[in-house]
């Protein structure tokens, strides 16, 4: 039954359970199947006096369910896991971290550069945010911090640094947008690469002028002087590099056609394993807990997704998406004003909300304006996928901010990591800004490989 008011009323009393901190998915689930049993309920019929477990909700749960377990272009997410979980494990993080210190040693921030890149480098290796925050936080904090890195600065390049893996390719949000957006992986792979190497640029710059007037924040570290320019050009050959190659062969071949993004993937983890065995790291310990540690990141991923699609349905059957649809309309907005109301609402909703959540249950909401405004809906997929950058960091509800400091406790404040985080989050707006004005940032790559789109 169509009743815009419950609608209104579900997805209020949704991000308020959130915000008391009720577990994401299953909530999710709840609501869905609670006010999908009111939606679906059959008044004075048979069934009702019968059975009451005899309601189409059930169905609705199951089949998304089912549909969310063989989805072809989900697979790839428990391969880009078990890959980035194997390079963990197998301490080349650790090597890379240490290796690109060296290599900047000369550039105001060094350790700050490193860590960035570092990070950027894991993150497109994972795309986990949190294990990237967390292993960079016990791993280049305490280095930096050992420099006299002030605090905030250094808790800000780590949180900052860890959220990129969601944007740059193989990126896990992207094989979900295009599964909820019907649009092409390749496609969306090949918009995402300039828009996030210029992101983690813009990073990387803010940091060395920021040392570079003011030095105290990050003192240059002693290094060993005797380390000649041949052991440092090795270092990077054996760490930097490897990595590296295997990220550029996984997309290479996404984009080059060769391979889907599952097959990648698949080959990806594969590599992983073999990089693992040349570091002589590979133990049957650890590729026990990385197989744990996938299918407990999948399970928990696979949750989020059925719980949201429940959670979308009943909502837009309920007559939610045509609310906020017609309001839309109804303000006879430019394409710019869209553009600005959309990704303010994104921006908003991504303080209590996780990316997941804003991709399966609000983005659709806007897809089907798109050519109602002439918005090219790989250039809006692209505004989306910075804007979820706010979302881990954005006080007070980053969540970077808590993956941080829930391995450094006592080491540092909350509210110092909120400090270290706002410069970042003026850059993600920033870039946002800079794409909306040069459109072919995102479009010109995708463009050149696969010809320009046609609706």
């Amino acid at each position: 039954m169509t009743n815009p008011e419950v609608a209104i009323l579900m997805l209020g009393l949704f991000i308020f359970l959130v915000l008391l901190g009720f577990p994401i998915a299953f909530t999710l689930v709840a609501m869905g199947v609670g006010f999908g049993y009111y939606a679906y309920h059959q008044a004075g019929s048979i069934q009702e006096i019968t059975d009451a477990f005899n309601n189409q909700i059930f169905y609705l749960l199951n089949q998304n369910t089912y549909s969310v377990m063989e989805n072809d272009v989900l697979v790839a997410i428990p391969l880009f896991l078990f890959m980035g979980y194997v390079v963990e494990r197998a301490n080349i993080v650790n090597r890379l971290f240490k290796s690109l210190q060296l290599a900047a040693r000369n550039l105001p921030g060094s350790m700050a550069i490193a860590a960035l890149i570092t990070c950027a480098v894991f993150s497109t290796a994972s795309g986990i945010v949190g294990a990237v925050v967390t292993l960079m936080g016990l791993l280049a904090f305490p280095a930096m911090a050992n420099a006299s890195y002030r605090k905030d600065f250094s808790a800000g390049v780590i949180c900052a640094g860890g959220t990129l893996g969601i944007l740059i390719p193989p990126s896990i949000m992207l094989i979900v947008y295009s599964a909820i957006a019907e649009l092409s992986p390749l496609r969306l792979y090949a918009a995402a690469v300039f828009p996030g190497l210029m992101l983690a640029g813009l990073y990387i710059v803010y940091v060395m002028i920021r040392v570079f007037i003011n030095p105290q924040i990050a003192p240059k570290p002693a290094y060993d002087e005797s380390v000649t320019r041949g052991q440092i050009y090795m270092s990077l050959l054996t760490s930097f590099v490897p990595l590296t190659v295997l990220i550029m062969l996984v997309l290479g071949s996404i984009l080059g056609g060769l391979a889907t993004p599952a097959e990648a993937a698949g080959m990806g983890a594969l590599g992983g394993l073999v990089l693992a065995v040349c570091y002589r790291s590979l133990t049957w310990q650890k590729v026990k807990e990385s197989v744990f540690l996938t299918a407990k990141a999948t399970a928990m991923v696979c949750w989020l997704f059925v719980g949201s699609w429940t959670f979308a349905s009943v909502f837009s059957y309920l007559g939610g998406h045509d609310v906020i649809e017609h309001w839309i309309l109804a303000m006879n907005l430019q394409p710019w004003q869209f553009l600005i109301l959309a990704q303010l609402i994104i921006f908003l909703l991504g303080w209590p909300l996780e990316w997941s959540e804003i991709l399966i249950i609000f983005v659709p909401i806007f897809l089907p304006m798109l050519d109602t405004f002439g918005v090219n809906p790989y250039f809006f997929a692209m505004l989306v996928a910075l804007n979820l950058q706010t979302s881990f960091l954005t006080p007070p509800m980053a969540m970077s901010a808590f993956y941080l400091k829930g391995v450094l406790k006592k080491q540092i404040e909350l509210v110092e990591i909120f400090k270290g985080i706002l410069p970042y989050l003026g850059i993600v707006i920033f870039s946002m800004f800079m794409m909306y004005m040069f459109p072919q940032i995102a479009l010109w790559f995708p463009d050149y490989l696969f010809g320009p789109y046609i609706p």
